[in-house]
């Protein structure tokens, strides 16, 4: 049988199946080793009909039998090939080549279904049975005079990479279709030309430098080379492979280029890479004008020349809602978080950082929020001349820098609007493709999730802020004992609102308590444990308790905070993993200062020592014994006692004002020390000072500072008497009291202080103990005076209202209702009874 000729595009006679079919020898053996398939080109290679051969051992066609040794365990192999000495049907011997693939049922089946795999006649008895299907060649068992043609023709038509020769001198001897269309260059115009010579810059360079390489060595390079061919816009990138060219003997003949398009893999590549860049640079804070300047800084330059990022105004209102995508009214007001350009100095800009601009109706702005998509405009646009036509600014710098493509992206998370960013293209010639504008809505849509937490952090943040704020003393009270200063410092954005706090309590006999606590960890919850034992040492301290005494009591209360808040805790949250986040902890420092005996008593939990500066200039920290924090139990807290001489300073604070990354606490305390010595006008400009000095811009912790300069009561202000306990003593102490009060020029005081001074004595005489002694002071800085009476015994009054017949019980509600305070403090010796009244100022002489 002729085999066709093929001559150029067409063929002599048609390539029909019959034909092709006797170009091959197809025969399929099933398991057994029985032929059960046989087709036409078989029956021309052995001259065996297929009647003939069906259903005989395949054996039987072999010239000579294969040893089983030299045969591969074919049940264990998918494909077998290798040369077969068979025997033709006038007795020749052939030696043929055979390809042979062994086919499961599963595979034939999934392969072809109901097809006849043998290709011509086929036994009916085993066709659902696994078997080998044989094929081999009837030509192309030597080369042929056209397969010269083909290679050449292979060559100079292959679409699937650009090919270049070049001999060893590396100069271009042939070069196909796609090479030419790559470098916009046809085969004749580079012959004889180094490719360094065709490509001009550094791909070109480098492109020679590998070919050297492949002549010197014999080794493969490879290299990724950008080309932007004449007349395109944009680069190519391509896969440059180059190899050596060998003849039949090894010599090397030449170089062999060839590179592929990988252009859009590169593009895709560099998206994906964008993309994952922007996952990293954007919401590195939780500040929302930082976050919008990440997402224009990612955008610039890989996406766009100038990009704007305008928020909607009502983001300044943290509890403002925002509205819903899609639900915006016009004119659109905006306002300018970020712009970034290619530009140095971003002339392109219009609107300033800050700056809320106003759009109209039918801009590109409006009409995209309203969307909730991307959109791409050029500059002739309705939606964009609809904006510059009211702004000659934005028109003069359009035409100035020459801008020709606008993107409107909208900034929307969790179904709220939250603004829009504007991408311009003016220096890349390039208009906004569709793959640019997929790119630009997945970074807008990290970035809005990122502004949204933003935002949603700094609502929550400020409303712990204003709540702390709110539990922390708003004015500190006046007194006569010390001249105080305080400062409160929330911690930067990451760390959230802590629980520090310091108080200034007025007590009784003209003294004073400084408080100064920290709860442990940060936010809502912190705040409002910090406003709970803030009420609870205002209520201790009260009634008068001494610093270790108040202590103990706040201990207990911590510890039923922890125990609460435990029960209040699910299952999930008690396990031991999470069991110390429920605990309550604090630390606290508390010091009563006595303006009359100059005296201070301290008791700390916890707490950082307090630093005293006395009043030639030494600084150093206050010896008070170590106690643990609130909330342990079971370890006693001690007080200490130390002299505070007129004009020295105490200093109490948190460990937020030492701690610090870059120091130790030891050299926190060396420099604190350092600051108290320092010359400054006022405590208010002491502690700027301090916390200029010892904190970072973002301090990672709340800091609580309070200052108190003593002061000392002069002894003209205080008088004191030894009462006998005799009834008769009482008439006594009523005149020496009325003297005082006229020597102080406070006769308009005479009668109420004397009922106070009569009854309280008289009630220390009958019910106490001895010694007693009363006490005025006269408080000058708020013109009030102070009644106590002391005495030996440890029972305390109690304020009760007497019925019609009793003799007793008014002397104490009447004090109650004459004066403004009264109470009873215990000391290690006794107790006081005192009263408060503040002095209403002498009417003017109008004579």
């Amino acid at each position: 049988m002729d085999e066709p000729v093929i001559t150029g595009r067409t063929t002599t006679r048609p390539l029909d199946d019959v034909v092709c079919e006797a170009l091959t020898a197809r025969v399929t053996v099933d398991e057994r080793g029985r032929v059960t398939g046989w087709n036409a080109g078989a029956e021309r290679l052995l001259g065996y009909a297929a009647e003939e051969i069906v259903g005989r051992p395949a054996g039987e066609l072999l010239a000579e039998p294969v040893p089983a040794e030299d045969l591969p365990p074919f049940a264990q192999l998918p494909r077998w090939h290798g040369n077969l000495s068979v025997r033709h049907r006038d007795g020749r011997r052939l030696e043929i080549k055979v390809l042979a693939h062994h086919r499961t049922p599963e595979r034939e089946r999934a392969a072809a279904p109901g097809a006849d795999v043998g290709g011509g006649v086929r036994a009916g008895a085993g066709a659902g049975a696994g078997e080998w299907l044989l094929v081999s060649a009837m030509s192309g068992q030597q080369p042929e005079p056209l397969d010269d043609t083909f290679v050449t023709w292979s060559f100079a038509q292959s679409p699937c990479c650009a090919l270049a020769l070049y001999d060893t001198r590396l100069r271009l001897r042939r070069a196909n279709a796609d090479m030419e269309r790559s470098v916009a260059l046809t085969e004749q115009d580079m012959l004889g030309l180094r490719v360094n010579e065709i490509v001009d810059g550094p791909a070109g360079d480098r492109a020679e430098q590998s070919m050297a390489r492949v002549l010197e060595t014999g080794e493969p390079q490879y290299n990724e080379n950008f080309l932007r061919t004449a007349g395109e816009t944009r680069e190519h990138a391509w896969s440059v492979f180059m190899s050596t060219l060998r003849d039949a003997t090894g010599e090397v003949r030449g170089v062999c280029l060839t590179a592929h398009d990988t252009t859009e893999q590169y593009w895709a590549r560099k998206r994906l890479q964008l993309i994952a860049e922007a996952g990293r640079r954007i919401g590195t804070t939780l500040d929302v004008m930082r976050t919008a300047q990440e997402l224009a800084d990612v955008t610039v330059p890989e996406l766009a020349d100038f990009v704007s990022v305008d928020l909607l105004t009502s983001l300044d209102d943290l509890h403002e809602p925002l509205p819903q995508a899609g639900t915006l009214a016009s004119p659109l007001v905006l306002r300018r978080a970020a712009h970034q350009s290619v530009t140095p100095g971003l002339p392109e800009a219009v609107v300033a950082l800050g700056e809320a601009d106003e759009y109209p109706e039918g801009s590109a702005p409006v009409e995209t929020l309203r969307s909730g998509r991307a959109a791409v405009y050029e500059m002739t646009h309705p939606a964009i001349t609809a904006l510059v036509a009211r702004d000659p600014a934005r028109a003069s710098r359009a035409r100035e820098f020459g801008m020709h493509s606008v993107m409107v992206v909208p900034l929307s998370a969790r179904g709220t609007t939250l603004g829009v960013a504007i991408l311009v293209r003016h220096r890349r010639a390039k208009l906004f493709q569709q793959d640019d504008v997929v790119l630009a809505e997945e970074l807008a849509a990290r970035a809005a999730v990122c502004i949204d937490n933003a935002r949603r952090y700094t609502r929550e943040r400020g409303t712990a802020v204003m709540l702390q704020r709110s539990l922390l003393p708003q004015r500190l009270p006046e007194q006569a004992a010390v001249e105080v200063a305080s400062r409160y410092l929330p911690a930067g954005v990451h760390a959230g609102v802590g629980g520090d706090w310091f108080d200034v309590i007025p007590l009784s006999g003209a003294r004073v308590a400084l408080v100064v606590g920290d709860i442990v960890g940060h936010g809502i919850h912190a705040s409002a444990t910090m406003g709970r034992l803030r009420t609870a040492v205002r209520t201790l301290a009260d009634i008068d308790l001494p610093p270790d005494e108040l202590l103990t009591h706040l201990d207990d209360l911590v510890a039923r905070l922890s125990t609460e808040r435990e029960d209040d805790r699910t299952p999930a949250d008690r396990a031991p993993e999470t069991r110390a986040g429920g605990e309550v902890g604090a630390t606290c420092l508390y010091a009563v200062y006595d303006p009359i005996t100059q005296r201070c008593c301290l008791a700390r939990a916890g707490h950082p020592l307090p630093a005293v500066v006395s009043p030639d200039g030494v600084a150093d920290l206050v010896d008070i014994p170590a106690s643990p924090p609130l909330g342990l139990g079971g370890l006693p807290f001690e007080s200490a006692e130390i002299d505070l001489p007129e004009g020295s300073l105490l200093a109490l604070y948190t460990n937020g004002l030492l701690e610090s990354p870059d120091r130790d606490i030891d050299d926190g305390i060396r420099r604190l020390r350092h600051l108290l010595t320092g010359p400054e006008p006022t405590l208010d400009a002491l502690c700027d000072r301090i916390l200029t000095d010892l904190l970072p811009p973002r301090p990672s912790d709340d800091v609580a500072l309070l200052m108190a300069r003593t002061r000392a009561l002069d002894a003209s202000q205080v008088a004191t008497w030894g009462v006998p306990s005799d009834p008769s003593a009482v008439a006594q102490t009523r005149k020496d009291a009325l003297a005082q009060l006229e020597a102080w020029g406070l006769e308009d005081a005479a009668f109420v202080t004397e009922l106070v001074v009569s009854e309280l004595v008289t009630n220390a005489i009958r019910h106490a103990e001895p010694p007693i002694q009363l006490r005025l002071i006269h408080l000058t800085h708020d013109d009030s005076l102070i009644c106590e009476v002391s005495d030996g015994g440890n029972t305390a009054p109690h304020l009760r209202r007497a019925r019609s017949y009793d003799e007793g019980g008014r002397g104490l509600l009447l004090v109650a209702q004459l004066t403004q305070r009264w109470g009873t403090r215990q000391s290690a010796k006794g107790k006081t009874i005192w009263a408060e009244q503040h002095l209403e100022p002498a009417p003017p002489d109008v004579f």
